[in-house]
């Protein structure tokens, strides 16, 4: 494995949806997710971190250092045995007294290294916190949330097959636009996972990939449409997040119709960049 990133990196996320649901609340019947005193378009962290996951998961297919620790039918305290059963010692619910069992947890799960994990369970194996964080995305412009009754002629059992169909329901947005906006701490990685630059490169093949192996009936068409890293030349960074992020702006080219595509959109990215930080467009 390539040596442990030295340098702080920012990032700003572009992708869209098209007749699809990107994230829905289960607490609202499933509806798209939204900002209630706004109106904008919400897709959480942990979905977005899901897709990250699923693809390294596909991608590296359980090569040694790349195993995922959150993902679907895993049992955590089974994961966490591994970690004894490689030292040689007896699982324990107590706070393990060195970090070797958090060590070989980081070694050996790449959501681990780059997200961080609380494994203090049943069988315990510590917590870190990962140095790839992802703030929500929110879309661009207030969404249009529709509620979408389709037909279905194959019934479930044989008191509706006189009915010939039954209904169900679809949650969809027409179109909208989201901005997730990113870090990546190299004191984090240094200190606790180890996240390397080769960890970091397929992190960022995954953000631009996530949604070319994604696709459901559910979700529509999503896309990435844009990746923009800023890359400081050292490991503290040069200026403040935030003042990265505003960099980069993105506006509606026309206000009389809503958005129904990306080109629907302008994104420019100012050329005036503090000194000691790199602008790199990834898509």
């Amino acid at each position: 494995m390539s040596e442990i990133i030295k340098n702080r990196y920012e990032f700003v996320l572009l992708f869209d949806v098209e007749n699809g649901n990107p994230n829905g609340d289960p607490d609202m019947g499933n509806m798209p997710r939204v900002d209630p005193q706004t109106g904008h378009g919400i897709v959480t962290d942990v979905c977005l971190k899901r897709k990250v996951r699923d693809y390294v998961d596909l991608v590296k297919n359980e090569e040694a250092g790349y195993d995922i620790y959150v993902k679907s039918g895993a049992v955590l305290n089974d994961q966490h045995k591994k970690a004894y059963d490689y030292l040689g010692i007896e699982p324990s619910k107590k706070k393990p007294k060195d970090d070797e069992l958090t060590k070989f947890m980081c070694r050996n799960f790449f959501d681990i290294r780059a997200f961080g994990a609380v494994m203090a369970t049943e069988v315990n194996c510590g917590q870190v916190r990962g140095p790839v964080q992802i703030n929500f995305a929110r879309s661009q412009d207030p969404i249009y949330q529709q509620e979408i009754t389709v037909t279905r002629l194959a019934v479930a059992n044989e008191k509706d097959a006189e009915k010939g169909q039954t209904m169900g329901k679809k949650q969809v947005i027409p179109y909208a636009l989201y901005r997730a906006e990113g870090y990546v701490s190299p004191h984090l990685a240094k200190k606790t996972t180890g996240l390397s630059e080769e960890d970091l490169d397929l992190f960022w093949e995954s953000l631009v990939n996530m949604f070319e192996h994604d696709h459901s009936a559910a979700r529509g068409k999503m896309s990435a449409r844009k990746l923009i890293v800023f890359k400081h030349d050292n490991e503290l960074g040069r200026c403040q997040s935030h003042i990265l992020f505003d960099k980069v702006n993105i506006e509606r080219l026309s206000k009389d119709l809503p958005a129904r595509s990306f080109k629907d959109y302008s994104v420019t990215i100012s050329e005036d960049i503090p000194e000691g930080v790199e602008m790199i467009e990834k898509l």
